[in-house]
């Protein structure tokens, strides 16, 4: 009886530890456009489902609006974000965005953070600064940064194929 009280305190112990460790990220590993591991990145991960069934997960809002912008023709049927706190994923449209404060962005010069509640975009911005934005706001932001790197990269192509020719 003893063994057997023992045992059944272990199942226990081992299920409210196992409890506490964070679920593992959706599919897949990598993020589709520049490689980084999603769970490393679980808190700024993103996931782009377009209508024809297709998913594509990514390490962050900038890699998210790059393969957005390489796909222009396929329409966006949900995007979803994970939020700061929790790793879960949500809707982009209801998280409560977060702009800049000392916490380094994923690849992005202007840190961009979502979460689910208010209550943690506040505790986040108490500890790190940053401002509240509408996703629309960080969406445009996002946009132009891609935009920019994407002339920059334009512009550097030219040059050494100018060099190149020479």
């Amino acid at each position: 009886m003893k063994h057997y009280i023992v045992f059944l305190m272990l199942i226990l112990l081992s299920t409210f530890v196992l409890a506490g460790v964070p679920d593992t990220v959706e599919g897949p590993k990598a993020c589709k456009r520049c490689g980084m591991d999603r769970t490393a990145f679980a808190r700024s991960r993103m996931l782009v489902m377009y209508a024809d069934g297709t998913t594509v997960g990514v390490c962050s809002l900038h890699c998210a609006v790059e393969e957005m912008q390489r796909n222009r023709g396929k329409q966006v049927r949900s995007l979803m974000v994970a939020d700061y706190t929790t790793k879960k994923l949500v809707d982009v449209t209801t998280a409560i965005w977060v702009v800049g404060g000392k916490k380094q962005g994923v690849m992005t010069a202007l840190p961009t953070w979502a979460f689910a509640r208010m209550e943690g975009a506040r505790s986040f911005i108490g500890e790190n600064g940053g401002t509240t934005s509408s996703f629309d706001g960080v969406l445009n932001s996002a946009l132009r940064e891609v935009q920019a790197q994407a002339a920059e990269e334009r512009a550097v192509v030219r040059e050494i194929e100018h060099e190149l020719n020479r």
